[in-house]
């Protein structure tokens, strides 16, 4: 566990990142990806199995590895956010964000005073090294990296507010919970949809704020970059392995006619 945050700091270098998301809640699949060149790890506890003290065993299998890991939270909880900074992690995602007062009330939880009210247990917990980082308690707030999604139609008169927030780094398009929220769930090529995600990446964009999202068939990495995104999720551990394994099944059978998958 390094001292600062890493993906912060890419961020802040004006760079892009791109991150695997992490469904499975697997230590050994976190540190393989990582040695395999996903040095950003988008651990996802929302829809993810992930328990709290799972997670802490990602962190330190990512850790090992040399990678970094951005948490996506269930919810909006204080207890739980409480919980997951003192386990050490600095990069928190939190889902369907739809309002300034949810957004400073985030900000209240995550960050130590004067920023916020996040409670003190510094010199006991994971995220000062067990009190080995003296000043962990005065670092804190300028290593977190706190990212709210926008994945809701009521989001939409609240994104210059929300950006506004003191504490508030990135907003993170998601665009399956949009169209969702628009009546048009897995339509991310309607029109209307399109339209709206489009003058959400003007708005965030001219708001100063970081802005993120995830890839789409007709939308890339260097798509989503020269659009304005700094962080793009990407791939799933789950949907690489489940279309490894069809593929190979199916190779399996072209084969071996005595070969019996059933």
């Amino acid at each position: 566990m390094t001292a600062f945050n890493p993906t912060r700091q890419a961020l802040e270098q004006g760079r892009t990142v791109s991150a695997l998301w992490l469904e499975s809640a697997s230590p050994e699949i976190a540190e393989l990806a990582v040695h395999a060149g996903w040095k950003t790890i988008l651990v996802d506890n929302e829809h993810g199995i992930s328990s709290l003290e799972h997670t802490a065993h990602l962190l330190r299998a990512v850790e090992a590895a040399d990678g970094d890991v951005v948490l996506r939270i269930p919810a909006d909880d204080p207890a739980y956010l409480k919980r997951i900074l003192d386990m050490g992690v600095r990069s928190i995602m939190v889902p369907m964000v739809n309002s300034a007062a949810q957004a400073r009330a985030i900000v209240d939880a995550c960050r130590y005073p004067p920023q916020g009210n996040r409670g003190y247990a510094a010199p006991i917990v994971r995220a000062s090294r067990f009190g080995a980082v003296g000043d962990y308690a005065r670092i804190a707030n300028d290593n977190l990296l706190l990212i709210v999604q926008i994945e809701h139609v009521a989001a939409r008169d609240e994104i210059e507010a929300i950006a506004a927030v003191e504490g508030i780094d990135m907003l993170f398009i998601g665009p399956n919970d949009l169209a969702g929220s628009m009546g048009r769930l897995e339509q991310l090529e309607d029109a209307e949809v399109r339209q709206t995600i489009e003058a959400l990446e003007t708005r965030i964009t001219a708001s100063g704020c970081w802005m993120g999202t995830i890839t789409a068939p007709t939308r890339g990495i260097e798509t989503l970059s020269e659009a304005g995104y700094r962080f793009v999720a990407g791939p799933n551990d789950i949907a690489i392995m489940a279309n490894a394994l069809r593929n190979e099944a199916a190779r399996w059978r072209e084969l071996s006619t005595d070969f019996d998958l059933t």
